[in-house]
C-alpha cells in the first residue's frame, strides 16, 4: 500500500503527468493481454476477473464492487480502443497541462471518469429505453479523457488547433462535434453505454472550466483528500532535541574572568615579542574577544 501511495504520489508532482497516465494505462493493458495470452497458449484455465474491475449498470453490483467506479478507467477491450482514448488523451492533454497543474490534471481525469460511470448507471436506471437493454458493464477511459477534452475547450474556447483537411479551427467547436456525434449515437449502436459516459465526462470537464474562470476550483476538496492519505504514509522528520544547562551568576563571572586573564596574558606577548609570536589559538582568542 505504501508503494501505491508513492506512487500515486509522483504522479501527482510529476512534470509530465500526460506521459504517467499514458504509462499506466498501457502498462495495465499489457499485463491484461499477457495474463490473457499465457492462458490461451498453454490452455490454463483463465478466471474471469473483469467483473471485479469493469462499471456495472446494476447499483446493486457497484455497491458491492465501489471500487470500479476507479478501475474501470484504465481498462480496455483491445489495441484499437486502447489507441484511440490514449491518442485523444496525449492531443488534448498537451492542451490541458498548459493551463493547469499535473493534480489538476489527475483530478479531471479520476473524477471526470466518476462522474461519466454515475452518469452511465443513471442514465441505464432511469431511462425507459436504456432500462430496456438489461444490465451491463462498461471498461475503458474514454469518459475521463472526455472531461479533459471539455475543460480544455471551456476554458480557452477561442484556442485553434490544427487538423488534416481543415486547417485550423477552435477547440470549441471539436468538443461540441464530439458531443453531437456521442448524442446521436444514443438511439442505437454496439457502444451505447460508452456514448453515455462521454457525455457524463463532457459535463463534469465543462462544469470544472466554467466554475475555474469563476475563480472556484471543484477539483481542490480531491486534491486536499489526496494529499492527506500521502501524509499519513509519508515519514515523519526526526526531531533532534538538545538541552543545554544554564550557568549560574557564580559560573558565568568566573569564565569571564578567566577569559579576561587569558585576553590580558595574550596583550602582554604581543608587547613584548609582537604580535607574530602568538600561536593560532591565541589569535583565534583574541580575534573572538575584539568581536564581543
Amino acid at each position: 500500500m505504501a508503494d501505491f501511495i508513492k506512487s500515486f504520489r509522483n504522479l501527482l508532482k510529476g512534470k509530465d503527468v500526460v506521459f504517467t497516465l499514458i504509462i499506466i494505462n498501457v502498462m495495465v493493458f499489457l499485463v491484461c493481454a499477457l495474463l490473457r495470452v499465457i492462458g490461451l497458449l498453454f490452455e490454463i484455465p483463465y478466471p474471469d476477473l473483469s467483473v471485479y474491475f469493469e462499471v456495472s449498470s446494476n447499483i446493486g453490483i457497484v455497491i458491492r464492487h465501489i471500487w470500479t467506479l476507479i478501475t474501470y478507467m484504465f481498462l480496455h477491450y483491445d489495441v484499437l480502443h486502447i489507441l484511440f482514448n490514449m491518442l485523444m488523451l496525449y492531443w488534448f492533454g498537451i492542451i490541458f497541462r498548459s493551463y493547469f497543474t499535473p493534480k489538476h490534471m489527475v483530478a479531471v481525469y479520476i473524477l471526470g471518469g466518476i462522474a461519466a460511470a454515475l452518469f452511465y448507471i443513471l442514465t441505464f436506471n432511469t431511462i425507459p429505453y436504456f432500462i430496456k437493454l438489461g444490465s451491463s458493464s462498461m471498461i475503458g477511459a474514454s469518459g475521463a479523457v472526455t472531461a479533459i477534452i471539455f475543460a480544455a475547450a471551456f476554458y480557452n474556447k477561442n484556442l485553434q488547433v490544427g487538423l488534416l483537411f481543415f486547417g485550423r479551427i477552435k477547440i470549441i467547436y471539436i468538443a461540441l462535434f464530439i458531443f453531437v456525434l456521442d448524442f446521436i449515437a444514443l438511439g442505437g449502436g454496439n457502444n451505447t453505454g460508452g456514448h453515455v459516459a462521454h457525455i457524463g465526462g463532457a459535463l463534469f470537464g465543462y462544469l470544472f472550466a466554467t466554475q475555474y474562470l469563476k475563480g472556484r476550483d471543484i477539483t481542490k476538496w480531491f486534491n486536499m483528500v489526496i494529499d492527506k492519505v500521502v501524509n499519513l504514509f509519508k515519514p515523519s522528520p526526526r526531531m533532534r532535541v538538545t538541552y543545554r544547562k544554564e550557568k549560574t551568576d557564580e559560573e558565568y563571572n568566573q569564565q569571564r574572568h578567566n577569559t579576561e586573564e587569558q585576553i590580558d596574558a595574550i596583550l602582554d606577548k604581543i608587547k613584548q615579542s609582537g604580535y607574530s609570536s602568538l600561536s593560532s589559538d591565541e589569535k583565534k582568542k583574541l580575534f573572538d574577544a575584539s568581536n564581543k
